[in-house]
């Protein structure tokens, strides 16, 4: 049996709520919203449709993990931006916050592209795996040290469409 550790019901109230404080923050400006590809793609897509903004939107893609359940520890640049973040007020879109590493990364990188601000919002944070310490600004969730799929988060490319956030259990099921 999997262990749900974040409903649907949970996870749409949390978008809702992270939106309305984006909305607040960002109160006559134009955000650019980046989603890290592809575990944050439904976050991202269910938060932008929430945000009372004008916005745009763009996505860069890293890789971690590959096909492992860890880190790897070496980021990846895979899919780089389209839109050009000088002067713009930029909102980058995280699925988990483990390591810190590609956070971390994503932020050296983005930030020498001399943008007016930059913010994190995660869906998820571990805090206790951290190796960097990272700022995130906008925070879904605070879950333990376990490998979770659902809601964009995926093991080997499968259970991105869980409504839900589940423990995979360790002979990689979710069932």
């Amino acid at each position: 049996m999997r262990e749900i550790l974040i409903t649907s019901n949970q996870i749409e109230e949390k978008v809702s709520e992270l939106a309305d404080r984006i909305s607040e923050d960002y109160l006559g400006l134009e955000p650019v919203v980046v989603g890290v590809m592809r575990g944050a793609a439904i976050f991202h897509a269910d938060l932008i449709r929430k945000i009372n903004l004008n916005l745009s939107i763009d996505y860069i893609t890293v890789s971690s993990y590959g096909n492992d359940t860890r880190s790897s520890g070496e980021v990846q640049l895979l899919k780089d931006l389209k839109t050009a973040l000088e002067g713009k007020h930029v909102i980058l879109v995280e699925d988990i916050v483990d390591t810190g590493l590609t956070l971390s990364f994503l932020e050296r990188m983005l930030s020498a592209r001399n943008p007016a601000s930059l913010k994190v919002c995660s869906f998820l944070s571990k805090p206790e795996c951290r190796k960097i310490d990272v700022e995130i600004d906008y925070l879904g969730f605070e879950i333990p040290d376990r490998f979770v799929v659902g809601y964009g988060l995926d093991y080997r490319q499968m259970y991105r469409n869980l409504p839900f956030v589940a423990v995979l259990r360790s002979d990689g099921d979710s069932n």
